[in-house]
């Protein structure tokens, strides 16, 4: 597959053929489980990434953005072209490094430089240092923010100051409706909002297709990514998600949206597969009657590691299983354990990382006539 060879940079000459590559592998890699059409969506060629994080490496008395090439950690690339990056993050980034390169206060050990942007082009940025930040820090810090029409953040060990807040605003038009999120600035984020926007569509449209009357299982929800425009395709949403802060922001977002048919529980997906067989109870769940849901379908969006064979277990229960995968290895694993029990209807090839050897992978299975799991 053709190959970055320098961090950060676009080569819009090969995204076709490295795209090809990567249709060609997972149709080889999946034709057991599924010989029929992949649908293919791929990524803008540049400008593409939301997210970024660059070490800072000082040179003299000047600091610059670096990056590393892969298991070449003590050979800093400095960063002259991040054209994966979005054109937000490509603006601010030499205006900034200006700005810290004339601030001695705010150059002074700085460390590590993160970006959050949006679509619409808002920016949170975070300044990482190797000393405590102190009140003259701030000072300079608050100017340098009103000045850039940014929000900052200074860390370094057990300190965070916000200046201003600490997530971003994302807005998604979709086919099914637009959707607000507060995207949190440590909670995990879709990198590439242009693919993002793909995999929701999808999603919608194989939803649309399923018992509108029935209700929807969710787990591993995140921040509402998935939730907020599925909600609207069934009856009712029981959504699970074990991180405080992706639990948070999901609460916030069904709130910004005016969605009333989810409900969410902190839950990890082995302890909702325990709840739901009734193998333990949970305090969690005492407001939470599960007797009053009619569940149909059940969606997943796994770590890498995929689900772990009691969660695939509990899965095979449902009568659809609408998944997305960041990891097609573990997906082939999942589909290996559920193949007895349902077929993948329909399979699609997400290019979140362009340029890379990762691929994102959505499936519908449906059970299979007569097959009685659990």
């Amino acid at each position: 597959m053709p190959q970055q060879s320098t961090p950060g940079r676009a080569y819009p000459d090969q995204y076709n053929e490295q795209l090809r590559l990567k249709v060609e592998k997972t149709r080889t890699e999946f034709e057991p489980f599924y010989p029929g059409e992949l649908e293919v969506f791929a990524s803008p060629e540049a400008n593409y990434r939301m997210r970024a994080e660059f070490r800072v490496w000082h040179e003299g008395d000047r600091a610059h953005f670096a990056m590393y090439a892969p298991g070449e950690y003590k050979k800093p690339i400095l960063i002259e072209d991040f054209s994966i990056g979005a054109q937000t993050i490509n603006r601010l980034m030499p205006i900034l490094l200006e700005e810290l390169n004339q601030n001695p206060i705010l150059k002074l050990r700085l460390y590590q430089a993160e970006f959050l942007t949006t679509l619409s082009g808002e920016a949170l940025v975070t300044l990482i240092y190797h000393r405590p930040l102190d009140d003259e820090w701030q000072q300079h810090a608050v100017s340098l923010q009103a000045k850039l029409g940014i929000s900052i953040i200074g860390r370094s060990r057990k300190q965070k100051l916000t200046l201003s807040t600490d997530y971003v605003t994302e807005r998604f038009a979709l086919e099914s409706g637009s959707y607000v999120y507060r995207q949190y600035e440590t909670g995990f984020t879709q990198p590439n909002a242009f693919v993002c926007t793909h995999m929701l569509n999808w999603a919608c449209r194989v939803a649309s297709t399923l018992p509108r009357e029935r209700d929807l299982l969710e787990l591993y929800c995140g921040n509402g990514n998935f939730t907020l425009p599925l909600s609207r395709f069934f009856n009712k949403v029981l959504a699970t998600e074990l991180s405080k802060l992706s639990t948070r922001a999901a609460l916030e977002n069904i709130e910004l949206n005016g969605v009333d048919n989810v409900a969410l529980i902190r839950l990890s997906a082995e302890e909702v597969s325990e709840a739901m067989t009734g193998v333990r109870s949970f305090r969690r769940l005492k407001d939470i009657e599960l007797d009053q849901y009619d569940f149909s379908t059940i969606f997943v969006d796994p770590p890498r590691a995929g689900m772990d064979a009691q969660t695939c277990d509990f899965a095979s229960r449902f009568d659809h299983i609408l998944y997305i995968s960041c990891n097609p290895e573990t997906l082939r694993q999942n589909l290996e354990q559920l193949h007895s029990t349902h077929e993948v209807c329909q399979m699609a090839l997400f290019d979140q990382f362009p340029y890379s050897e990762h691929r994102e992978c959505g499936v519908l299975l449906r059970k299979r006539q007569g097959s009685h799991a659990g």
